[in-house]
């Protein structure tokens, strides 16, 4: 092997995930407000923002701005931002990757442009929730030193398979403990460790004081076949693949997860108080506690809000305490007296006033409020 004299340059090196969960929310953020991240790399601490809305003479940007917090512990603190999409299905390969080098301090930081708002690939955006890959690479300049001149670098790791391996334990079933048994006869096999360690309420079920602790079977009534399947694959891969279908079927599954969630649990008279969320006007049971799945149906049907379904959609919202799917109807009715006039006259609005007759005060308050 060949050896010669250079100058090299030190890499302190960090890559990180940024996961945004709940995407479609986020249009409702202003121009100047972003989603903060703190790293400590070199021995500095950087403060990583994600722009998801802002206004530009291009369109709304979304981007990446790294910050210095504090001062530098050298002079010329040379650093590179570099950023892309991924796809956390791993069905897509990463987009590609854009980067800038930046020498601190500065007050402006290092900024790195992803894409306009609406032009993210179509793929990268699962389950609502947008994944970024930022690496921050500091350089420090070294002495001359003799190095061998073939080095090769490591291979690069394989991507994380977790998410594969729980889904095909599911699938396989086996190892399985525990029977779900619907009123249309159809039963799921699944594992009860697995189903605790996701979900609150079945910790409290199968580990707590419960009948259901030794029972190998346990019967759910009035609920759908399909969505319960749903659920239990969200369980055990983090990912529910019906809410990337066609819209129209994504909403309506959507919709159902929702109930099936945020209804009166099978289990509430038997769970402590620890599972009871309160509110300015009640109190309700979590029917399973998974939030992150309830954010993600919510950020689901606000991206598919219109004139014809913004109504409807409220009022699921209101019946489910769904607040920030409800702050995101109210928004879209008030936004304009064309708007607002347009939902009056669907179907939808008739039910709202007939199911929610409270929320049209808050109505009233967000129109009255835009025309000031």
């Amino acid at each position: 092997m060949e050896h010669g004299r250079t100058v090299l340059t030190e890499a302190v090196r960090k890559v990180q995930l940024l996961k945004i969960d709940g995407y479609c929310a986020t249009a409702a953020m202003e121009s100047s407000e972003y989603i903060k991240f703190k790293w400590i790399v070199d021995g500095h601490e950087w403060e990583v923002r994600f722009y998801p809305n802002y206004d530009s003479n291009y369109g709304s940007l979304v981007f990446v701005q790294l910050i210095l917090l504090g001062e530098p512990q050298r002079n010329k603190l040379k650093v590179n931002l570099s950023c892309r999409l991924v796809d956390m299905s791993h069905r897509l390969d990463p987009c590609a990757e854009k980067s800038l080098s930046h020498v601190f301090p500065s007050r402006d930081g290092c900024t790195v442009t992803l894409t306009t708002r609406y032009d993210i690939p179509s793929g990268y955006l699962v389950n609502d929730s947008l994944t970024v890959q930022c690496t921050i690479t500091v350089l420090k300049e070294l002495p001359d030193i003799v190095v061998p001149a073939n080095t090769e670098a490591p291979p690069p790791l394989p991507p994380s398979d977790l998410e594969r391996h729980f889904g095909e334990l599911w699938q396989g079933q086996r190892g399985a403990d525990v029977t779900f048994e619907l009123e249309s006869g159809e039963c799921f096999l699944a594992h009860k460790i697995i189903l605790a360690a996701r979900s609150p309420v079945f910790m409290a079920e199968f580990f707590g004081g419960m009948n259901e602790r030794s029972s190998q079977s346990v019967r759910i009534e009035g609920m759908d076949a399909d969505v319960f399947k749903v659920m239990l694959h969200f369980i055990y891969t983090d990912w529910a693949p019906e809410l990337d279908e066609e819209p129209e079927m994504a909403m309506a599954m959507a919709q159902h997860l929702l109930e099936l969630l945020t209804g009166m649990s099978i289990f509430a008279e038997r769970i402590n108080p620890n599972f009871i969320m309160m509110d300015a006007t009640n109190q309700y049971f979590r029917r399973y506690g998974l939030d992150r799945l309830k954010l993600i149906c919510e950020g689901k049907l606000a991206g598919g809000i219109s004139i014809d379904t913004v109504a409807t959609t409220l009022a699921l919202a209101e019946r489910h305490k769904c607040s920030l799917l409800k702050a995101k109807c109210v928004d879209f009715i008030a936004r304009s007296p064309e708007t607002l006039d347009a939902v009056l006259a669907t179907e939808g609005y008739n039910h709202l006033v007939a199911s929610c007759p409270l929320v049209l005060t808050e109505l009233l308050r967000a129109a009255h409020g835009r025309r000031n």
